[in-house]
C-alpha cells in the first residue's frame, strides 16, 4: 500500500523538498559546483530551517544507497523521484552529489548570503503568503471575478485568518527591500503568481506598498473600496 503521510515525511520529506528546488531547472550539480537549484535550496533553508539540512543529507543519501526495489515498486510503497531530466541510471549518482555538497555545507558552515530568490521554488518558498493572494486572487480570471483590484484584496482579507493578513504584509515588506527596478519587480510578482497588470499608474511595487499600507491602516481609516 502507498506510504501514509507520516511515514512519507519521516523517510522522504526533506528528500521531497530538495527535489521541488529543481521544478523548471536543469539538474547539472558537479561534484565541484551546486546547480542553481540546490544553491537556492540551500540559502533558503539555512536562513529558515537549519536543522534540516541535516535531515536532507540522510535521506539524499539513504535513498541513493537503496533505491526501491520491485516488491515496493509493485506496492507503491516508495517515493516516486520526479523527472529531473537525468537518465535514470544516473539518479542515484546525482542524489549523492547533492548529499556531498549539503554535507560539506553544514560540516564548513558555508552558507550562502541572501539574495534575491533566482528560482520559481525559492521565491515560493520565500514570500508563501504573496504567492498565495497573487496566484489566488490575481490569476487571469480577476477581471471576471473582481470589480477591480481593491475587491479582490477585500475577498482575500475577509477569508484570511488576521495572522496571516499580517504575515503578508511583512513579505510584501520584504520584497519591496530587495530594491528590484521595474521589469524585475514585474518578473517577481509573475513568478509568485500575479496574471494581470497592476492598477493604472502604479508599478508593481507602488501597488504592492500601497496594498501593505492599508492593510496596516485601523479599518475604521480605510475609505471606500480600499483593502481591508
Amino acid at each position: 500500500m502507498p506510504l501514509s503521510p507520516l511515514e512519507h515525511d519521516r523517510r522522504h520529506g526533506e528528500l521531497d523538498q530538495v527535489i521541488r528546488a529543481y521544478a523548471g531547472q536543469p539538474a547539472d550539480d558537479t561534484p565541484d559546483t551546486p546547480s542553481e537549484a540546490l544553491t537556492a535550496y540551500l540559502r533558503h533553508t539555512w536562513h529558515t530551517r537549519p536543522w534540516a539540512l541535516a535531515t536532507a543529507e540522510v535521506q539524499l543519501r539513504e535513498y541513493a544507497r537503496n533505491p526501491p526495489g520491485r516488491l515496493r515498486l509493485r506496492l507503491g510503497e516508495f517515493y516516486a523521484i520526479p523527472d529531473v531530466g537525468l537518465p535514470e541510471a544516473d539518479i542515484q549518482q546525482w542524489l549523492s552529489c547533492l548529499a556531498d555538497h549539503i554535507g560539506r555545507s553544514v560540516e564548513n558552515g558555508e552558507a550562502p548570503p541572501p539574495a534575491t530568490p533566482v528560482t520559481h521554488w525559492e521565491w515560493h518558498a520565500r514570500f508563501p503568503e504573496l504567492a498565495q493572494i497573487l496566484g489566488g486572487w490575481f490569476s487571469q480570471d480577476m477581471p471576471d471575478e473582481f470589480d477591480d483590484h481593491d475587491a479582490a484584496v477585500d475577498d482575500y482579507v475577509t477569508g484570511t485568518h488576521p495572522q496571516l493578513v499580517a504575515r503578508l504584509v511583512g513579505e510584501v515588506s520584504e520584497l519591496l527591500a530587495l530594491d528590484l527596478d521595474e521589469s524585475d519587480a514585474a518578473l517577481a510578482v509573475a513568478e509568485l503568481g500575479m496574471e494581470v497588470d497592476p492598477p493604472a499608474r502604479y508599478s508593481p511595487g507602488a501597488w504592492l506598498a500601497l496594498v501593505a499600507e492599508r492593510l496596516q491602516s485601523p479599518r475604521a481609516d480605510r475609505g471606500p473600496g480600499a483593502a481591508r
